[in-house]
């Protein structure tokens, strides 16, 4: 009977540390209101994605250094996204939205893969307005390109955000194990 008894307990405090299993937030602030263009030339806002989680990151469509990584760490994030069957959206920020407009975007996209459903690349607003989204709401370093180069300097994190537009989290966008990372702390808050 106390070895029964025992189990009983051991069983519940097992239970419940692992209903008590939180992610550990690393940021903390709320994202700015915006309302931009997505690659299909239709508008997302911060009120469309309320109610919802999502991953936001800062990449550029002619770049020839992070944002390769970058974009395949996001594509392969969606595919584990899937894999999960976990709702979450992906929104990618252009910096250099003079450049990446619309059609540039659902071309690059398209060489990732990606699943517009719940992926969309921004753009249509100035590089002052990314520059001071980026700087202030997610804290992540965005600077115009020298004279005579068309590489914008940006930050490499990927951004967990809750429904509530609040950014709780920064995770490495260059390192593909930060993927699985992403997808564990997801399934927390989302089950």
């Amino acid at each position: 009977m106390k070895k029964l008894f025992a189990v009983l307990i051991f069983c519940a405090v097992v239970l419940l540390a692992a209903c008590g299993e939180e992610i550990e937030p690393n940021m903390e602030g709320e994202v700015a209101d915006f309302s931009f263009t997505t690659q299909a030339n239709e508008t997302l806002s911060l009120d469309d994605l309320r109610g919802e989680w999502w991953i936001a990151d800062f990449i550029f469509t002619n770049c020839t250094t992070v944002c390769l990584p970058m974009t395949t760490n996001m594509a392969d994030l969606q595919s584990k996204l899937k894999e999960e069957d976990l709702d979450v959206q992906l929104v990618s920020f252009s910096v250099d939205p003079d450049y990446d407009s619309p059609e540039v975007l659902i071309e690059y996209a398209k060489e990732y893969d990606a699943d517009f459903s719940n992926w969309s690349f921004l753009t249509g607003y100035d590089f002052e307005t990314i520059k001071e989204l980026s700087m202030n709401s997610f804290r992540s370093v965005v600077e115009q390109a020298a004279p005579g180069d068309d590489q914008v300097t940006h930050g490499t994190s990927f951004f967990l955000v809750n429904p509530d537009g609040e950014i709780i989290k920064r995770y490495s966008g260059v390192d593909n194990n930060e993927m699985d990372l992403i997808v564990e702390d997801l399934r927390l808050v989302l089950n």
